[in-house]
């Protein structure tokens, strides 16, 4: 677990144990991130910090879906990122952030063990480094979650514009008609569709858990609701790139099959006739010759 205290003066990194008494402090707010659930992180929610036990299990255990709960001090928001794995298969890396009025806890995973660490805690890392370096220095705790939710929907930005290159060199090859492996090209046509899928999704399940969040949110300053509002826009903005994308790579595909399914057709056609004509040649040899071997006339 890594505690920071944050404050117009600077950020500093502190020990565990002193959490009770900057939970007293009004100065400044905390933030506590946990790279991987246990015990110890069981416990300090419980006790600490008074979690309500459904946010602790969600928090616990894998959530497929981003999640949302609002309590009158603090909010409980489940986003993912995402990450190409092996084999085009799309990784989903949850975070679990409870934001507060003076406090915000960011709990990672559980992650698929194919998934380094290092992957998951990508945003979260990014954002302590230019912490740490004085090139950001958000004023609450929604000022800090919105830097991190804004990294993970410019990492599914950036995604979107890698896969949109990879459409295109793929496009060039569909109409210079390249001669390749039907069903090799159709696989990456439909690996890019896949991925695509998955970034929209993500960025549309998340536009729904921050308007909801928005409409719910009771206890947020004026600048942390108008924050909130902005990775809404960010996460709308990604869903409508990638379903616009989309839409092209359905195109670049449909034209790849509908002029490969054409060629297969012309093929077919050239070989029935070729059959209806060697056909009953081959048929007539067959019975000719067999009774001109069995009969003497």
């Amino acid at each position: 677990m890594e505690l920071r205290w944050i404050e117009a003066k600077g950020v500093s990194n502190r020990d565990l144990a002193e959490l009770p008494d900057l939970r007293q402090r009004s100065d400044g707010f905390l933030w506590l991130d946990i790279p991987e659930w246990d015990d110890d992180a069981e416990a300090l929610f419980a006790n600490e910090f008074h979690f309500h036990p459904m946010a602790i299990a969600e928090s616990r255990n894998r959530n497929h879906v981003p999640r949302v709960h609002v309590y009158p001090h603090h909010v409980f928001i489940v986003v993912h990122a995402p990450e190409i794995g092996a084999g085009g298969h799309m990784h989903y890396l949850e975070l679990d952030q409870f934001v507060g009025e003076d406090f915000l806890v960011t709990v990672h995973g559980p992650l698929n063990p194919k998934v380094p660490l290092e992957a998951a805690l990508r945003e979260t890392k990014g954002v302590a480094a230019r912490i740490d370096a004085g090139r950001l220095r958000p004023t609450s705790p929604f000022g800090l979650t919105y830097a991190i939710v804004s990294s993970i929907a410019r990492r599914e930005s950036e995604l979107v514009a890698e896969i949109a290159r990879e459409v295109g060199l793929m496009e060039q090859r569909v109409m210079a008609d390249v001669k390749e492996d039907p069903q090799e090209f159709l696989s990456e046509l439909f690996a890019a569709r896949h991925e695509l899928l998955t970034i929209k999704t993500m960025a549309e399940q998340g536009s729904e858990i921050y308007r909801r969040a928005i409409k719910l949110t009771t206890f947020a300053p004026p600048e942390g609701l108008e924050l909130m509002k902005d990775v809404l826009d960010q996460y709308e903005t990604v869903a409508h790139i990638s379903d616009s994308q989309l839409v092209f790579l359905m195109g670049v595909t449909e034209f790849y099959r509908a002029r490969t399914d054409t060629k297969m057709t012309i093929a077919a056609e050239r070989l029935a006739v070729i059959a209806a004509i060697t056909l009953p040649i081959t048929s007539l040899s067959s019975v000719v010759g067999m009774n001109v071997i069995v009969n003497d006339s």
